[in-house]
């Protein structure tokens, strides 16, 4: 049996779910009955999460829950994803579980659907070759800078004079802490030397 599930979020405690599940209800994401193998159908995962945010556990639990045919509901593709990065994760997730998506006010982005399969397979694609020409500029660009001969990565916190004068005071016996203290650095620094 099929199940539709609905994803409903909202960015802050102040904002209502309240029109978000009502469209996704309308939509055939409701409580369900115990269909086959004993799953519960449907219903409306609702999430007061920003977008931004990493952990998003109403979510999670929604794509573990799904099974082969069953699809997923939102009411605009911005409630599920903050970028078009994470909304094609978020899609390979869903079609990796052999389930569909379909946005109530993209009508495009509807897996259910060859034309929206397609749409969603072509913006996969810009994205993928977006990715690729950013690490060859990126490649490029480092190639170029070791070729100047400038150094990657982030810059001393101590001059070369600072790092043997830490060496010396270390030597005879100073703390890690006093000689960090008097460069204004974290004993670490000092310890690494």
């Amino acid at each position: 049996m099929s199940l539709v599930f609905g994803y409903a979020r909202v960015s802050t405690d102040g904002q209502t779910l309240e029109a978000q599940v009502a469209q996704l209800e309308a939509a055939g994401a409701s409580k369900g009955v115990a269909g086959e193998g004993g799953r519960t159908g449907g219903g409306v995962f609702r999430e007061k999460v920003s977008g931004a945010a990493r952990e998003r556990p109403q979510l999670a639990k929604l794509l573990e829950a799904l099974s082969p045919g069953d699809v997923v509901l939102v009411t605009r593709l911005d409630r599920l994803a903050r970028s078009t990065r994470d909304l094609l994760n978020v899609l390979g997730t869903i079609a990796d579980k052999g389930a569909a998506f379909r946005s109530l006010s993209d009508p495009w982005a509807d897996t259910t659907t060859p034309h929206g399969r397609l749409m969603l397979t072509v913006l996969g694609g810009l994205a993928e070759f977006e990715r690729e020409l950013i690490r060859a500029r990126t490649s490029e660009g480092r190639a170029r800078a070791k070729a100047d001969g400038k150094k990657m990565g982030r810059p001393h916190k101590l001059t070369p004079h600072q790092r043997q004068e830490a060496r010396e005071r270390r030597e005879k016996g100073e703390t890690l802490v006093s000689i960090a203290r008097s460069y204004n650095v974290h004993h670490a620094t000092i310890g690494r030397l």
